[in-house]
């Protein structure tokens, strides 16, 4: 038989909810809340990971393709930013992934993947030329 969990999975929360407010403990769906707060943890960090690749991706084509360079990329770019500062607000915990050179080095890959992809140039350099407080500062753009 379907649970909640299974067809309706706010209807499930929001029975959970009201278990626990209750302190109905003994009732309550234990091992698909515990999976649903560690996908929370995995969602933020996927988010701030995707970000982080969108933003390093444009400033690498704002870098190397100058003649390209136009509104929309400046508003991905400072979108991107304003993004990930309210996921480092929301979630300031992961503000620990920011200096962590295997984290950053794989965000980047990413991002260089992502800008080849775009762009179909093969020049972008293998590590990535800025540190994360530098791509992070709302004023940088290089040149």
């Amino acid at each position: 038989m379907d649970t909640a969990y299974e067809t309706d999975v706010v209807v499930w929360a929001e029975e959970q909810v009201a278990l626990l407010k209750a302190g109905r403990l003994s009732q309550i769906d234990a091992e698909n809340i515990a999976e649903e707060i560690a996908a929370v943890s995995t969602s933020e960090r996927r988010e701030l990971r995707h970000r982080c690749a969108v933003l390093l991706a444009h400033l690498l084509k704002w870098r190397y393709q100058p003649r390209l360079r136009g509104n929309g990329w400046f508003s991905t770019i400072t979108e991107q930013r304003e993004c990930i500062e309210e996921v480092l607000t929301d979630s300031p915990s992961l503000r620990r992934l920011l200096p962590d050179p295997d984290w950053y080095a794989y965000v980047y890959r990413r991002a260089r993947n992502l800008a080849q992809r775009e762009t179909k140039c093969v020049d972008f350099p293998e590590q990535c030329p800025w540190p994360v407080e530098v791509v992070l500062s709302p004023d940088f753009l290089p040149d």
